[in-house]
């Protein structure tokens, strides 16, 4: 940014990087709060300036999954999956998502997908053991029937 434009009221490129992390932590904040409307409108502006933020994404797809705009979660795990497949998180609350709508096939895939590198941490093996049990369930006919053979 030049001398004039920081001298008639535009912002050096530090004030701009300090807004563009403002966004996310204000995000985070109106998350904790329980706004996830307003989270998600914050998230929109800080992926406005990092479209390929696999953070920012996300958790904008767990605020819109906690409002119930399932479809847009799906788009933004999708987009965080375009750009890094390995993405646990993603695979997990994709694979949920998909539950809800009804497929099957897709969840199992997402769930197999975050079963092959699982998160570590404290928290890990809580996740780690309701995925395999939903993986299990969906590989298990709901009438009590033996999976069908190669499965």
């Amino acid at each position: 940014m030049s001398f004039w434009d920081r001298l008639f009221g535009g912002r050096s490129e530090s004030a701009q990087n300090r807004q563009r992390l403002d966004y996310l932590n204000e995000a985070l904040v109106l998350e904790r709060q329980g706004d996830f409307d307003a989270a998600v409108t914050s998230y929109r502006l800080a992926l406005r300036e990092r479209p390929d933020d696999l953070k920012i994404l996300q958790n904008m797809a767990i605020a819109l999954t906690k409002i119930g705009r399932v479809e847009e979660a799906v788009r933004a795990y999708r987009k965080a999956l375009e750009l890094d497949p390995s993405l646990s998180g993603a695979h997990y609350g994709l694979a949920f998502l998909l539950i809800k709508r009804g497929d099957s096939t897709g969840a199992a895939k997402h769930l197999s997908a975050f079963l092959a590198k699982p998160p570590t941490g404290p928290d890990a093996a809580r996740w780690v053991a309701h995925a395999q049990g939903t993986l299990d369930q969906l590989r298990t006919p709901a009438d009590g029937a033996s999976p069908p053979a190669g499965e």
